[in-house]
């Protein structure tokens, strides 16, 4: 029985948050040009060109504002092209990127599970 208990417990401990839960990471834009916005991208050193992120208004409930390419990174300074707009972008607004996700073998989600089912198959093993 305590084992039942016990794999339960790690059962429920090893679930990944929900997906609708997990937001991007939000960036000031602090300069805006014709078509270019520049937002610092303090401590994201993942922040990379190539990158295509969106731009929201805040104070509209993060309603669309643009869609855009990063196309330059330096100083601390990121500058992206802006691809597609619904109003023209604004220094009020925020620029939300999502960060590149590991590959399968680097999560401790994979490496959990891995260790959780040699456990459960020596547990059953061992009872049979």
């Amino acid at each position: 029985m305590t084992r039942l208990v016990l794999v339960l417990a790690l059962l429920v401990g090893a679930t990944p948050p929900a997906t609708a839960q997990i937001g991007g990471v939000r960036f000031e834009i602090t300069q805006v040009a014709d078509t270019m916005i520049f937002f610092p991208r303090g401590t994201a050193r993942w922040v990379r060109p190539g990158q295509v992120g969106i731009a929201v208004d805040p104070r509209r409930r993060d309603a669309l504002v643009a869609q855009f390419r990063v196309v330059r990174v330096d100083s601390g300074l990121a500058s992206a092209v802006i691809t597609g707009s619904t109003t023209r972008p604004l220094t009020e607004h925020i620029a939300i990127l999502q960060p590149p996700t590991r590959a399968w073998f680097r999560t401790p989600l994979f490496w959990g599970s891995l260790v959780l089912g040699f456990a459960l198959g020596a547990m059953t093993g061992a009872l049979f």
